[in-house]
């Protein structure tokens, strides 16, 4: 018999039995559907990371004091000192605090107070929906004006109207100057729950200290990023009074960097996740086993028969095991339709969208077909092995 015709035989069969049939391929499916799923969303993942780590700047570098020291460490000087450096496009130290926004005694958010220049929108990728950003006349003269982030507008019902009001920030008027573009994110370190007001205003009239949280460095186009990062060290160490032996009291967060490991971290994480819903797959393959067992007994005397009529050992053998490897195929195509459609109904609520990958679907197809032949091979020889006269007699 041709393969197409052993196919046939396999998917008539299949009719036959669907009850069985739809029960033996269920392990594949869940498995199959597990695998798609589960990468889809990793992938997805990897993707949303990716995109929230390139929003926050383009050739950016961070540099922030080490773990082993306090925020004094680095100060509005440092910051003016690497601006001096070529190389960079702008440069943006800041202070954040917690403070209270208000527009009325009712209507009020707690939110992060970002104290910096005129060049962070530049440094941190920010775009202005409503007004303008920071100008440098207002943080020359450490002018009350503040731009509200998007969450923030939400959060105090504000929207384009309320550029050329007042809001107060821990009980202390200012005047909103602008309302930036949402970046989308979540949690304590959102870039659209924070306020952004010069610098000099919140050491006036919110915390004192020349001691700034981190500096921002945006590296020019077309210049090396490892070149700039070691300047800045060398500057530092220098201002600092560091020695060569001795641990700097600063560290420069390359966004390079974080973009690979959040990668690698994801990736990671999608791997292990397959390999756990691949175990449904052999679970899926056991029952196909089974259940071909099952049919071989069943069918012993049809096996007899075949071989009496002059069927050969490798006759019977391929029969088995297409239709082994046909019950664990339509498994696997159902199982890739139930995983696209898990996928992107998680892909749309988590809001990252539906993320096809060719390859996964190659992958779980490969997989499912093998399921198929591995666990098919040993009911088919236990077919094929059977000898005519005993099966003649088997009742």
């Amino acid at each position: 018999m041709s393969a197409l015709e052993l196919v046939r035989l396999a998917l008539s069969r299949l009719r036959r039995a669907r009850v069985r049939a739809a029960l033996t391929m269920l392990g594949v499916v869940i498995g199959v559907a597990s695998v798609v799923g589960l990468v889809s969303v990793g992938r997805g993942t990897t993707a949303r990371i990716t995109q929230q780590l390139s929003s926050l700047g383009t050739n950016l570098l961070t540099i922030s004091p080490s773990g082993a020291s306090d925020s004094s460490t680095l100060t509005l000087d440092d910051a003016t000192a690497i601006a001096g450096l070529t190389g960079l496009a702008a440069v943006a130290p800041e202070i954040q605090i917690r403070g209270t926004v208000a527009t009325s005694a009712a209507n009020t958010t707690t939110t992060s107070v970002v104290g910096t220049s005129a060049q962070y929108a530049q440094v941190r990728a920010y775009d202005v929906w409503q007004g303008t950003f920071l100008s440098q006349v207002a943080v020359d003269r450490s002018l009350r004006s503040v731009v509200l982030g998007a969450t923030v507008a939400s959060n105090l019902g504000l929207g384009a109207e309320a550029v050329g009001t007042t809001v107060t920030i821990d009980g202390i008027p200012f005047e909103v100057v602008g309302i930036l573009q949402p970046k989308g994110g979540a949690g304590f370190a959102n870039p659209d729950d924070e306020v952004l007001v010069p610098l000099g205003t919140v050491t006036r009239y919110l915390v004192g200290g020349s001691g700034v949280r981190a500096i921002g460095v945006s590296v020019a186009d077309g210049v090396d990023m490892q070149s700039e990062r070691d300047a800045i060290a060398e500057l530092l160490r220098v201002r600092h009074g560091i020695g060569s032996t001795d641990t700097d009291d600063f560290q420069i967060f390359d966004q390079t960097q974080l973009l690979a490991a959040a990668s690698t971290i994801s990736d990671t994480l999608t791997l292990l996740l397959g390999g756990i819903a691949s175990i449904a797959l052999v679970v899926g393959g056991i029952g196909i086993m089974n259940i071909m067992l099952v049919s071989v007994r069943e069918r012993t005397r049809e096996i007899g028969i075949r071989k009496a009529l002059g069927a050969r050992g490798r006759d019977i053998l391929s029969q088995f095991l297409v239709e082994a490897v046909t019950l664990s195929a339509v498994g696997g195509v159902i199982g890739i339709l139930a995983g696209l459609i898990v996928s992107a109904l998680i892909g749309r609520l988590a809001g990252w969208g539906f993320i096809f990958d060719p390859a996964t679907i190659a992958v779980a197809t490969a997989f499912s077909l093998a399921v198929g032949v591995v666990f098919g091979v040993w009911p088919a020889r236990q077919a094929a092995r059977l000898d005519p006269v005993v099966a003649l007699r088997y009742e």
